[in-house]
Formats: C-alpha cells, structure tokens, sequence
C-alpha cells in the first residue's frame, strides 16, 4: 500500500475554539492525506479563550505570526502538503518562504497575503471572498503571478461555508 501524503491543517484566528466546521475538510481529505491539524493560537504560544477577536489579532500581529512560523519549522521537516485558513494561511505562507518543505499550499481568506512580495517556491492556490474587503487587488495578483479564485457572494468567513469546503477539497485533491 503506498503511503499517504502529509497534509497539515492551519487553523484561523480562532483555532480550536470554533472549529467544527474544519471537520468538513478532514472528512474529505481523510482517505488521501495523512492529516495534522494545527490550531495556529497554540502555535504563536496565545491564549485566546477569554479575548476578543481584536485583542487575538492583535497578538498575533505583535509576535504571534513569527513564534507560530519558528514552532512550524520546528515540527514539520517532512515533505508536505498545507492548507491554511484566514492567519493560518499567512503562517504556512511565510513558514514556507523559510523553508517549510511545502509542495503545495492552498489558502482560503488569508487577507495578510496581500502585504508579502515574495511567493513560496511550491504550487500555490488561493481562495477569497468577492466581497471580503480586505483581499488582495488583482494588481498583487499579477505582480507575483498567482491565481486566485475569487468567489462571488462570499466574504471572509467563506471557509465555514460546505460547498466551499467541498471546492477547495476537490481542487487539493485534484493538484496534489
């Protein structure tokens, strides 16, 4: 039996605390991925039960996205595949451009992108919400030449959303 490609999971802002619907990716992935999920909080050392949404953001923009990065590296020295949500895919992004050994990574609402000017040296696929304001413009877009897909009636939570679960799926599936 051939052996399982490893595909982590980054978490977004909020990581475990409102995750059920990561299990609709997982369900998915499972028969083809041997999978290790991330709550990206733990990683950057946070700790988020009582704080506001702003107050987490905020830590991880202080520190938390570079501690998360540097505890990445630390576990994952294997070949892998990454799927990132919101901040996750910001960590897995930057992780990667410091030598995470990602073939592939795949980002849904991770808006922070949109400041980096160096691209990952793998497949690269991201997903955004038409109406998500702070998404990368289609000049970013065409200055590092990557393709996005924009989803039309959507926001920045798309990521929650089922079918969308199932497209993105689909597309790692498909590309991996």
């Amino acid at each position: 039996m051939m052996t399982k490609l490893r595909l982590i999971i980054l978490s977004d802002l909020f990581g475990d605390r409102n995750s059920k619907w990561v299990k609709e990716y997982q369900e998915i992935l499972e028969p083809k991925f041997e999978i290790q999920y991330y709550d990206v909080s733990e990683l950057a050392g946070i700790h988020s039960t009582s704080l506001l949404e702003s107050d987490i953001h905020n830590q991880f923009l202080n520190g938390g996205i570079d501690r998360a990065v540097t505890k990445l590296l630390q576990l994952e020295t294997e070949k892998i595949v990454v799927l990132g949500f919101s901040i996750g895919g910001t960590i897995a992004w930057k992780a990667s451009l410091q030598g995470l050994n990602s073939t592939h990574l795949f980002a849904v609402s991770s808006t922070r992108l949109r400041y980096e000017v160096e691209v990952p040296n793998c497949d690269v696929k991201l997903y955004f919400g038409e109406e998500d304001s702070n998404r990368p413009d289609l000049q970013w877009f065409f200055e590092l030449n990557l393709i996005g897909e924009i989803m039309e009636n959507h926001d920045h939570q798309l990521y929650k959303i089922k079918n969308i679960a199932f497209l993105v799926c689909d597309d790692i599936i498909k590309m991996v």
